[in-house]
């Protein structure tokens, strides 16, 4: 089993930065090597995929409508892996959800590729 726990969420302006947090726990971790997501879910609609990296760091995909804004990072070492959102905008505002999958699939944007998943962290960015 693996335990996800992502903090760093809050309020925030329009333009303003906020860096997201995934802790990591249990075994499985480490043992598969396991990727990991970033996706969001706003108020009314679906959950859709923001940024993933692999294992090693080496690759990362972004969706559209944060490239270029957002940044995927991992520290393995930690067990955590991080999201930076800059220039942050209205529809930004979502809640935030951290997952972890044992699969190498490419890009890994589908919520059903993901074996697990934290609670949350609530996004809101203020105009």
């Amino acid at each position: 089993q693996v335990q996800l726990v992502e903090s760093g969420g809050g309020l925030v302006q329009v333009g303003g930065s906020l860096r997201l947090s995934c802790a990591a726990s249990g075994r499985s971790f480490s043992s598969y090597a396991m990727g990991m997501g970033w996706f969001r879910q706003a108020p009314g609609k679906e959950r859709e995929f923001a940024a993933n990296i692999n294992w090693s760091g080496s690759t990362r995909y972004y969706a559209d409508s944060v490239k270029g804004r957002f940044t995927i990072s991992r520290d393995n070492a930690k067990n955590t892996v991080y999201l930076q959102m800059n220039s942050l905008k209205p529809e930004d505002t979502a809640v935030y959800y951290c997952a972890a999958r044992q699969g190498r699939g490419f890009p890994g944007t589908e919520f059903n590729e993901y074996d697990y998943w934290g609670q949350g962290t609530p996004v809101t960015v203020s105009s």
